[in-house]
């Protein structure tokens, strides 16, 4: 099972974020982005790949209750936006990014303790993506790349109203196996804990 530990924005600030990424569609070049469907947002504290569900599923699963117990409930809201570089939009979070930060590290720390190997990645940072480019890596005949700024622009004041945390989510992540261009992932929580027990 391909897994990741998530934090899952509740359906007003979904609706909230929707409703300002639609104008974005518009832009210049928008038709070259692969756009995130709302159903999938959600910010990712770690990453675990492919998970043997018979063997290592239940001490992860153990060892997220744990974080999520040893955790409080946290206020956040989504706030800004950002790129990374030309390969990917997204919106940030506002709140406490600190516990925020501390709780991706205790997912990440579970995965490693129940066996999870997986290579150093980049240091935490809160985001939830909305779009990457469509088609790196291929040839020129994809077309022009696609300039982000002008997206993180227009979407750079956003703010919802703010909400308070209060779960830690374990998502199972269903690749695409049809290969049609633009399907999207289909994401199914699996398990979810309460922050602070």
């Amino acid at each position: 099972m391909r897994l990741f530990a998530a934090l899952l924005p509740p359906d007003p600030a979904v609706a909230a974020l929707a409703g300002a990424v639609a104008p974005l569609h518009g832009l210049p070049g928008a038709d070259r982005l692969r756009w995130t469907h709302r159903e999938g947002w959600h910010f990712t504290l770690a990453f675990y790949g492919e998970v043997d569900a018979a063997h290592t599923l239940p001490d992860l699963s153990e060892r997220l209750a744990r974080a999520a117990r040893r955790s409080s409930p946290l206020p956040l809201r989504l706030s800004g936006a950002g790129r990374f570089g030309d390969r990917a939009l997204w919106v940030g979070a506002d709140g406490d990014r600190r516990a925020l930060e501390r709780l991706a590290q205790a997912a990440q720390a579970a995965g490693r303790r129940s066996g999870v190997q997986r290579e150093a990645g980049r240091p935490f940072r809160a985001h939830l993506t909305l779009a990457r480019i469509r088609g790196r890596g291929r040839g020129p005949s994809e077309g022009a790349a696609t300039d982000l700024r002008p997206y993180v622009e227009a979407l750079g004041g956003f703010e919802s109203d703010p909400w308070i945390a209060s779960e830690l989510t374990l998502v199972h992540s269903r690749l695409p196996a049809s290969g049609v261009p633009g399907e999207q992932p289909h994401y199914a929580p699996i398990a979810a804990w309460p922050l602070g027990g």
